[in-house]
This record gives structure tokens, sequence and C-alpha cells, in this order.
């Protein structure tokens, strides 16, 4: 027990030799080559953070200009709706306009239709009742009248009817 309250001057120039050589051997072939790899990872680690970084900043801005084009897009197509919608509203009035037009055309002609054929009907009439009534005075006038006088009466009746027909 002596011994470990004295130091031995050898045994401890010894201790310290064999240390120092631990030392410079493990700096040289363990801590050299553990802290190059420690420096290593550090910078892979911070590249590979700045990569994160970079990447998660340019999704955002794809996200972000996709988010713009969507909106665009949106846009644009409420406005091809709309304009759709215009355009089938203007074509539905075109159509409802012509259909108009032309229902107040065929009622136009079919009125000037009947009333020509009421003409007609009228002009065949009064010229039926025309050649009964003269049929009817040429039996009482053969009696009692000369055909000059007979022609002049037809003539004068038959002005007389066309003139009321006029009116």
């Amino acid at each position: 027990m002596d011994k470990l309250i004295s130091p031995d001057p050898g045994l401890m120039l010894w201790t310290i030799v064999t240390f120092l050589a631990l030392v410079v051997l493990l700096k040289r072939y363990a801590w050299g080559p553990l802290l190059t790899a420690i420096a290593d990872r550090e910078a892979r680690l911070k590249s590979d953070a700045d990569a994160a970084e970079a990447a998660r900043a340019e999704a955002q801005r794809i996200k972000d200009e996709l988010s713009g084009r969507l909106a665009s897009v949106e846009a644009r197509r409420q406005e091809v709706l709309d304009q759709a919608a215009r355009d089938g509203e203007a074509v539905l009035s075109r159509f409802k306009e012509t259909a108009q037009k032309e229902s107040q055309e065929l009622r136009d002609k079919t009125l000037a239709e009947l009333a020509r054929e009421k003409e007609r009907l009228v002009r065949e009439l009064r010229r039926e009742t025309a050649e009964l009534s003269v049929l009817a005075a040429e039996k009482l006038l053969r009696k009692s009248v000369d055909p000059a006088v007979e022609k002049k009466v037809l003539d004068e009746f038959l002005r007389d009817v066309e003139a009321r027909g006029r009116h």
C-alpha cells in the first residue's frame, strides 16, 4: 500500500508517454477520420436541409402558380358558361321572334285569303241574285214590255246592284 501513496517517477513517465502515444495514435487513426466523418455528415445534413427547404419553396411556388392557374381556369369557365347562356338566350329570342313573325304572316295571309273568298262569294251571290231577279223580272216583263225597254231596265238594275256591292 505504500507504493500507492508514493508515486514512482519512472512509472509515471512511462504512463504519460504511453498516454501521449495513445492520444497521437487515436488522433491520427480514430479521431481524425471520426471528426472528418462527423463534419462530412454535418455538411451533408446541412446540404440536405437546404435542398429540402429549396424543394419546399419550389413546391409552394408551384402550388401558388397552380392555384392562380386554377382560379384563371375557373374564371374562364364561368365566362364561357355566361357567354353560352347569353348566346342561348339570344338564339331562343331569335327563334321566338321568327316564330311570332311567321305566325303573324300566316295569320295575315289567312285573313287576306278569307277576305278574298268572302268577296268572291258575295260577288257570286249577287250575280246569282241578279240572275234570279232578272229571270223573275223577265218572266213578268215578257208579257208586258218590249225588248228595248227590257234591256234598259235590266242595265239600270245591274248598275244599281254593282253600285250597292261597292259600298
